[in-house]
């Protein structure tokens, strides 16, 4: 006898927005992404900055979450050299914040077995991720117990200047710990690679990678603990990334809203006259299993 199992009903199709302020009253709190939605690396985008504080005026509490590589302290530091000031968030978490801490209180027999000699696989400003955790860095994979990869060291850099380091490092079977899983970014208008682009091609060596930020549960649970707000249902994950975005947003239990100007911009890209292609927005959500709630054109209220 063939036994029929009710399949899951599809995700319902996101809802077209223009603006924070459609939303808001539905949510006490938002954890928002930086990248491709309040900079691009250079600079506010237009409205970001004031959509801040409009939403700091309706009572919401702000966590902006990055996959940046870097402590939270450095990461404010730029914010505020570029114009995204302390007070117009109230929190601060980030990838790097989350792998210095897995160093200083290892949460798994994965990071527990990692020893105390790194090689790192990253540009110099990353260094504050692996400092004051009683590591010795290296500069071999034959000296090395570990790998930490934290992205690449110049803009115009592709995986093909990292194979040979990361086949070196493959050949000794270091374990590697990526502060980064973006594999993307946007800076100005370019598309950057970022070190989950080079652990994913440690992976496909045979690597075994773990990865700390978005779209992985425990960034989300520090950000919940940040927060304060205990009903999941009144917080809204804001991003620019299926992947990570709303792929961790989905994962934390939280609604989502999907930007449209980041690293999707090309691919969702409307007609002149045309609204959003929300169609594309949910094949493209099926194929990453990543349901956004909204989708909008930019961080603006």
């Amino acid at each position: 006898m063939t036994i029929q199992m009710n399949a899951s009903p599809p995700p319902a199709p996101p809802v077209h927005v223009e603006g924070l302020s459609a939303v808001a009253g539905r949510y006490d709190g938002l954890i928002v992404d930086l990248w491709g939605v309040l900079h691009d690396g250079h600079a506010p985008y237009p409205g970001a900055v004031d959509c801040l504080a409009a939403l700091r005026r309706e009572g919401k509490s702000v966590c902006l979450l990055s996959n940046a590589p870097r402590r939270i302290d450095s990461v404010a530091r730029r914010l505020a050299e570029i114009g995204i000031p302390a007070d117009a968030y109230d929190h601060l978490m980030t990838s790097g914040e989350a792998t210095h801490e897995a160093f200083l209180s290892p949460p798994d027999d994965f990071h527990a077995a990692l020893g105390d000699r790194c090689l790192h696989i990253g540009p110099p400003r990353d260094d504050d991720v692996h400092e004051g955790v009683g590591l010795t860095m290296v500069d071999r994979a034959q000296d090395a117990t570990f790998v930490l990869c934290t992205g690449i060291d110049d803009n115009s850099e592709t995986v093909e200047d990292y194979a040979a380091a990361l086949a070196e490092a493959a050949a000794h079977d270091l374990p590697m710990v990526c502060a980064n899983p973006d594999l993307v970014v946007m800076i100005g208008t370019r598309k950057v690679i970022c070190a989950a682009t080079l652990a994913a091609h440690y992976e496909s060596l045979g690597g075994r990678v773990a990865y700390h930020g978005k779209p992985h549960a425990p960034v989300y649970r520090r950000c919940f603990d940040l927060l304060g707000i205990s009903d999941r249902s009144r917080i809204l994950g804001v991003g620019d990334s299926l992947r990570t975005d709303v792929a961790g947003a989905n994962a934390a239990g939280i609604d989502s809203l999907l930007l449209l100007g980041g690293i999707h911009a090309e691919e969702f890209a409307a007609a002149p006259g045309d609204g959003p292609a929300l169609d594309r927005i949910a094949e493209a959500g099926r194929a990453e299993n990543a349901h956004p709630t909204w989708v909008g054109p930019a961080f603006i209220w």
